[in-house]
């Protein structure tokens, strides 16, 4: 644990087969006899009994505001934890903060992000803010999510978060709020410190060619690119294999190292091809991808991954005064299937935490990331969104 004289943050982790015994010593861990949390953050895979895991830790806990999320894997400044519990605690009189869940994101995005982004109006004036949101990893218009939140908050609180990443037994994402677990919801905490919070956010994918034009797109899909269709495009300028072409397993493979690239006010950034629609050949693409703007194919290597983690860092300590008292990181699953199973993900997190293994580290492997300082947008795919807290 790293504390100051106000405010502290500790992380403690946990594995095994009794969920709740599990969330328990996560808690413990990070909470380390602590009796002024303000603030717990829990992630844990689905494959888990969430609710054991949810129970485990309140049993510790008590009544201090939860957020969290399921995940694809978790880690901390140690490394990878697959099938496991992280749990961050924030503390200290120096933290404030405020917490809402607000169901119902598929159906009418933009006005939940316009509603749980209303938390903010409970903290009082005054200190530094950030908007903490994890959301359902299914939803397919994660952007109006972000109007939403333009909507209710404007420019004036940086935001920070991801998605959760969806059960691979029956395709549900899990959102975590105080007692209860949800679906299809936003939760959101405004927070707010004595002291600065930083955020930073990078992706690592370098562009292919030459930009191409999109001629048609809407609702989740590119139909046409160069006004020709999307997917033919897409495979022929990245000389696709011949079975990605008619094969969706084969495709969604293949799409998986290759994100797009878009340009936004506050850089480029990568989206996620989720799929393709053979008969129509257009691309799914979960994010906007807006009609008449331009779009870059990418590629991307371990070297420019592992960098990526590193900027995203230094970007995010930079406005504190000093070290991070510790940090919260969403790092798209993709990202982490690019780097393996071996050495590559623990390089990364060795980014992330400055090579410091005592620095408190809580992060997830996401199924997208927010991250915004600036502007309207500020929803990523295969990135990694960094909050550091001073």
């Amino acid at each position: 644990m790293t504390q100051s004289d106000t405010r502290w943050m500790g992380v403690g982790s946990a594995t095994g087969p009794d969920a709740e015994s599990a969330g328990m010593r996560a808690a413990r861990a990070a909470l380390r006899d602590r009796g002024d949390s303000r603030l717990i953050v829990l992630f844990g895979n689905p494959r888990q009994d969430l609710i054991s895991v949810l129970r485990g830790v309140t049993k510790v806990t008590g009544d201090v505001p939860l957020v969290g999320c399921a995940t694809a894997g978790e880690f901390t400044s140690e490394g990878p934890i697959f099938d496991g519990v992280v749990v961050a605690a924030l503390g200290g009189p120096g933290f404030r903060f405020a917490t809402r869940a607000v169901e119902g994101i598929s159906r009418r995005p933009r006005e939940v992000g316009a509603e749980a982004t209303e938390s903010a109006s409970a903290l009082p004036d005054g200190g530094h803010t950030a908007m903490l949101m994890v959301m359902d990893g299914r939803a397919e218009r994660q952007e109006e999510v972000l109007r939403g939140a333009y909507d209710t908050l404007g420019a004036s609180i940086p935001l920070i978060g991801g998605c959760a990443a969806p059960s691979p037994a029956d395709d549900t994402a899990f959102l975590l709020h105080d007692g209860k677990v949800l679906t299809d919801a936003l939760v959101t905490v405004a927070m707010q410190s004595d002291a600065p919070f930083g955020i930073g956010v990078a992706h690592g994918y370098e562009p292919v060619g030459d930009p191409i034009l999109v001629t048609r797109s809407g609702q989740g899909r590119i139909m046409e690119l160069d006004d020709r269709p999307a997917l033919d495009v897409y495979l022929d300028r990245l000389h696709g294999p011949d079975d990605a072409y008619r094969d969706p397993e084969a495709f969604a493979l293949f799409a998986l190292e290759h994100p797009v690239c878009v340009d936004r006010r506050s850089g480029r950034e990568a989206r996620l091809i989720s799929g393709a629609d053979f008969a129509t050949r257009a691309l799914m693409c979960p994010a906007d991808i807006p009609e008449g703007g331009t779009l870059w194919l990418s590629s991307s290597s371990a070297g420019t991954l592992l960098d990526s983690a590193a900027s995203a860092r230094a970007d995010a300590v930079r406005p504190l005064p000093g070290d991070p008292l510790g940090m919260l990181a969403f790092d798209g699953v993709g990202r982490m299937m690019m780097l393996g199973t071996e050495s590559g993900p623990e390089n990364e997190i060795r980014r992330l935490a400055g090579e410091d293994v005592d620095l408190p580290v809580a992060g997830c492997y996401s199924a997208g990331e927010i991250a915004r300082t600036r502007g309207i947008n500020g929803f990523h795919n295969y990135s990694v969104a960094v909050l550091a807290v001073g």
